[in-house]
């Protein structure tokens, strides 16, 4: 079977600036970079605060046009690959367009492109029957999540297989998982892949606010999401890409390329009963660990970190420790989990492939990042959920789980990559 490695990294996140280096330090200090929304006037909702990224596209290096034209999602998008292709040396040595595919994941697209478009049309939503004539030509390309793949596939040269996967908030956990399956499959040898999502617009917002899924603490943003912790009241929403260089691993040795990790496994399930209920005992999530385990030929015992989905609600939580044990048996009381959206927000689909470079750089560094904000630990989470502080740990396996609207659970295994 062929074997795929992640060779490239690219990262807009919240914290301390643009990049992967950025990233790892933030996830790895235990602060939280959730702050009050700024990108609107969020007066009146229930929860206000957001994981920003503070991101000027001209000075992050996009053209004037690319500022004007793109939503913010695939400006994010654009800057991550640029990193990411500089990271794994393909820039100095283009690989062959018709071998190089693209697959990338968004739960929302061009939520702020089209939410703006919508105030113009309608004048603010005083016409009921609006005006196309005022529309930007763009419109479209809002209105089509395919323009990420797009612009991406464009800008990177990459005239091979190129989709967009939507699946919530797995979307960017399945998207990487659909580019090891087109390696494997002999499609391509380098995809592009990873997922950009930037919802935080007023309709986002009032959509939470409806299930209330996300954190009311305006009064203590940093501390608003909570995982594990017995006070947790939901979580807060966020934004940022991870664009990664995923490359079959005989092609990356014979250019000398440095591989952070082997994406070694992926499995995807769906619960098929609820929206956005989740099962109590945590079964799907149980069955699409146990299977990305099997495809990636480790047992729980190799598990040395687990990356979890950890969005800050006592039902995710719950359904998680429960997954886990299911899946892991007596090691699940063993192996570090610990919870990045607690510093960065949830992005929805873009966080899943955030977590798997965490997981990469994990591997890279033998550095966990901690929970921020898990000082008083709900006794019905009783595994090894990190608090505030990252561990040193050598990690040669880590296994990274997302959990979607809709019923989707994820399951991505990463391994130490072979020398």
């Amino acid at each position: 079977m062929r074997k795929a490695v992640i060779t490239g990294l690219g990262v807009v996140a919240p914290g301390g600036g643009l990049g992967a280096k950025p990233f790892w330090e933030q996830i790895t200090s235990g602060r939280s970079a959730t702050r009050a929304v700024t990108l609107f006037d969020a007066t009146g909702y229930r929860s206000r605060i957001a994981g920003e990224v503070d991101f000027d596209p001209v000075a992050a290096g996009l053209s004037e046009d690319q500022a004007g034209r793109l939503d913010r999602m695939i400006q994010f998008a654009l800057v991550a690959l640029r990193e990411a292709l500089d990271d794994s040396g393909l820039v100095a040595a283009p690989p062959s367009p018709s071998r190089t595919g693209v697959s990338l994941g968004t739960a929302v697209g061009c939520t702020m492109g089209l939410e703006s478009q919508y105030a113009t049309v309608s004048r603010h939503g005083r016409d009921w029957l609006v005006d196309h004539t005022l529309a930007a030509e763009q419109l479209f390309d809002y209105f089509v999540p395919s323009s990420l793949a797009r612009e991406v596939a464009w800008a990177a040269g990459a005239e091979g297989p190129s989709t967009v996967v939507s699946t919530g908030c797995t979307s960017g956990l399945d998207a990487v998982g659909h580019a090891l399956e087109l390696i494997r499959d002999g499609a391509a040898d380098i995809v592009i892949t990873g997922a950009s999502d930037a919802p935080l617009s007023p309709i986002t917002y009032a959509c939470f606010d409806a299930l209330r899924a996300t954190s009311p603490d305006n009064d203590d943003p940093a501390g608003a999401c909570r995982p594990f912790d017995r006070t947790r009241n939901g979580f807060a929403l966020g934004e940022g890409a991870a664009v990664m260089v995923l490359e079959e691993s005989g092609h990356a040795r014979r250019r000398g390329a440095h591989a952070y990790a082997e994406f070694a496994g992926f499995a995807t399930r769906c619960n098929g009963y609820h929206m956005t209920g989740l099962s109590v005992d945590g079964t799907e999530m149980a069955e699409a660990i146990t299977a990305a385990m099997w495809q990636a030929q480790v047992v729980p015992d190799d598990i040395d970190y687990v990356n979890a989905h950890g969005s800050g609600t006592r039902q995710n939580d719950l359904h998680e420790t429960a997954a886990f044990k299911r899946a892991l048996g007596r090691a699940a009381h063993g192996v570090p989990i610990s919870s990045i959206k607690s510093m960065i927000g949830h992005s929805l689909g873009s966080v899943g492939s955030l977590e798997i470079a965490a997981c990469a750089l994990a591997v890279e560094h033998g550095l966990l990042p901690p929970t921020a904000n898990l000082h008083e630990p709900d006794p019905e989470c009783d595994l090894d959920y990190i608090p505030l502080v990252a561990r040193e740990c050598r990690t040669d396996v880590a296994l990274t789980v997302g959990s979607g609207f809709g019923g989707f659970q994820s399951a991505a295994v990463l391994r130490r990559p072979e020398v």
